[in-house]
C-alpha cells in the first residue's frame, strides 16, 4: 500500500537485520553492465587511437620501431640465421607491403616487413664483417701491418693494427684487426708500415648476464683481439699500399693532431682535453676525475658530439652565410641565398661529421640535421618526428649493431 505521503514503501527486513535497496542481484546486474561499458569504452578508445597513429602520415615513426625490434630479435637467437632464408623472406614481405597498400591490414603488414627487414640487415651485416676472433691468449707473438687508428687516453695510448703477417710459437690463428696499447706517447703514426711483438687477449665478455658486450662491438668493428705492445714499435717501408681507406684515415688523424696542436698552444690540461673532445670527438685524454665529475653533475652528455653540436655547428653557418649574401641586394633579389646557405651548412655538418670520427650518436645527429636542410632546398617542411624516425632508420639500416649501443638510446634531437 501507499501511504499518505505517496512515496513508494521499502520491504521490510528481518529484524535486527540491515537490507539494501536497490536488491543485491539488481546492484550486481548493474555493476556487470557498468563493466562492460568501461571495457567497451576502452575498446573503442584504443581502435581510435590505433586508427589515428595508422592515419595518413603517422605510420612513418613507427617503421623504424619495428625494424629495431627485428634486430633486436636477430641479437636475441640462439643461433646464427641463414641468410639465403632470411633474405628472401624479407624482401618477399616488403613486396606484399608496396601492394598491399589499399588493404585494411596495410599497417600491420608494413610492420611485420620492417621487423623482417631489420632481422635480415642484421643478418647481412653480422655475414659481412664476419671475421677471425682470438680465442686463448697469445703471449708472444710476432706482427707487422698498418696502423689505422690512434687514441690518446689518460694514461696510455691506443691504435689499431691492420695485420698483414703474424706469427706465434702457438700457430695463433690470422687475424684481420687487433688493437693495442702502448706507453703514453709511443704510439706510431696513423698510416705507417710497423713491426713489433704482443700479447693478445680475446675480447671481453659481459661483466655479468645482460651487461653491455665489449666483445661484440670489436666483432663488428672488425676487431679480432687486443692487448699489449712488448718491446720497441720499428716502423718500416711497407711492402705494398695502403689503400684509400688508410689515407683517408690518415688526412683526418694529421688533421685532428693540428687542431689539437693549436688548442694544446693555448690551453693546457683538462681544459685543452675537453676542447679537443668538443672539436675532435676524442675524449679519452680527459682524466678519470674530470670525467665522472661530468657524468655524475648530468654533463657528462655535453662531451659526446650529437644533436646540440651538431645543431649549432649547422646554424652558426647556415645562417652566417645568408647574413653575408644578404648585404648583396643582387643576390638577394635574383637567387636563392636560403638554398645556397642551407647546402653550405650541410657541407659543414658532414666536415664535421668525418672530422669527429663518426659515432653513433654523431650519425643519428647528422642525418636529422640533413633532413632538415633538405628540406629547406627543396621547399618542403621537415616535422621533426618524421626527422628522428628517418635519422634512425638510416643509422640502423647502415649499423644494425647501434640499436644495442648508449649511444643510440639517446635522444636528443638537434633543434635547426
Amino acid at each position: 500500500m501507499a501511504n499518505g505521503g505517496g512515496e513508494q514503501k521499502r520491504p521490510r527486513g528481518h529484524a535486527g537485520r540491515a537490507t539494501t535497496w536497490p536488491p543485491r542481484m539488481a546492484t550486481r546486474a548493474d555493476a556487470a553492465l557498468s563493466g562492460n561499458t568501461l571495457w567497451q569504452s576502452f575498446i573503442e578508445t584504443l581502435r581510435n587511437w590505433i586508427r589515428a597513429e595508422t592515419g595518413p602520415g603517422r605510420l612513418l615513426p613507427w617503421v623504424p620501431v619495428a625494424f629495431g625490434s627485428g634486430i633486436a630479435l636477430y641479437f636475441a637467437a640462439d643461433r646464427e640465421p641463414f641468410a639465403s632464408v632470411v633474405v628472401p623472406v624479407a624482401v618477399v614481405l616488403c613486396a606484399v607491403a608496396i601492394l598491399a597498400r589499399r588493404w585494411r591490414l596495410f599497417p600491420a603488414i608494413v610492420m611485420v616487413a620492417a621487423m623482417a627487414s631489420g632481422f635480415a640487415a642484421a643478418t647481412l651485416k653480422t655475414a659481412r664483417v664476419a671475421h677471425t676472433v682470438l680465442a686463448k691468449p697469445v703471449f708472444a707473438v710476432a706482427l707487422k701491418g698498418f696502423v689505422e687508428t690512434h687514441e690518446e687516453r689518460a694514461r696510455t695510448d691506443r691504435f689499431v693494427l691492420r695485420v698483414a703477417e703474424m706469427s706465434s710459437a702457438r700457430d695463433a690463428p690470422k687475424l684481420t684487426r687487433v688493437r693495442l696499447s702502448v706507453k703514453k706517447g709511443t704510439a706510431p703514426p696513423v698510416g705507417s708500415f710497423i713491426e713489433m711483438k704482443g700479447k693478445l687477449l680475446p675480447a671481453l665478455s659481459p661483466m655479468r648476464p645482460g651487461s653491455y658486450d665489449f666483445g661484440r662491438d670489436m666483432y663488428f668493428a672488425g676487431i679480432g683481439a687486443s692487448g699489449f705492445a712488448l718491446g720497441a714499435i720499428k716502423v718500416v717501408d711497407p711492402p705494398a699500399d695502403g689503400g684509400w681507406k688508410l689515407r683517408y684515415a690518415k688526412a683526418m688523424q694529421d688533421m685532428r693532431d693540428a687542431i689539437d696542436a693549436r688548442i694544446r698552444g693555448t690551453l693546457s690540461g683538462d681544459s685543452r682535453a675537453i676542447a679537443t673532445a668538443l672539436l675532435t670527438g676524442r675524449r679519452d685524454a680527459i682524466s678519470a676525475p674530470v670525467n665522472d665529475a661530468m657524468f655524475i653533475s648530468g654533463l657528462g652528455h655535453v662531451l659526446s658530439i650529437s644533436g646540440y653540436h651538431m645543431a649549432v655547428v649547422a646554424g652558426v653557418v647556415f645562417f652566417g652565410i645568408r647574413a653575408l649574401l644578404a648585404l648583396i641586394p643582387a643576390l638577394t633579389v635574383t637567387f636563392p641565398i636560403k638554398k645556397w646557405s642551407a647546402l653550405a651548412a650541410l657541407a659543414a655538418a658532414l666536415f664535421y661529421l668525418l672530422l669527429s670520427g663518426a659515432e653513433v650518436a654523431t650519425q643519428r645527429s647528422f642525418y636529422m640535421t640533413a633532413v632538415v636542410l633538405i628540406a629547406v632546398m627543396v621547399d618542403r617542411r621537415a616535422v621533426t618526428f618524421r626527422t628522428l624516425a628517418l635519422a634512425a632508420l638510416v643509422v640502423l639500416m647502415i649499423a644494425p649493431e647501434a640499436l644495442v649501443h648508449p649511444s643510440f638510446q639517446k635522444l636528443n634531437a638537434p633543434t635547426t
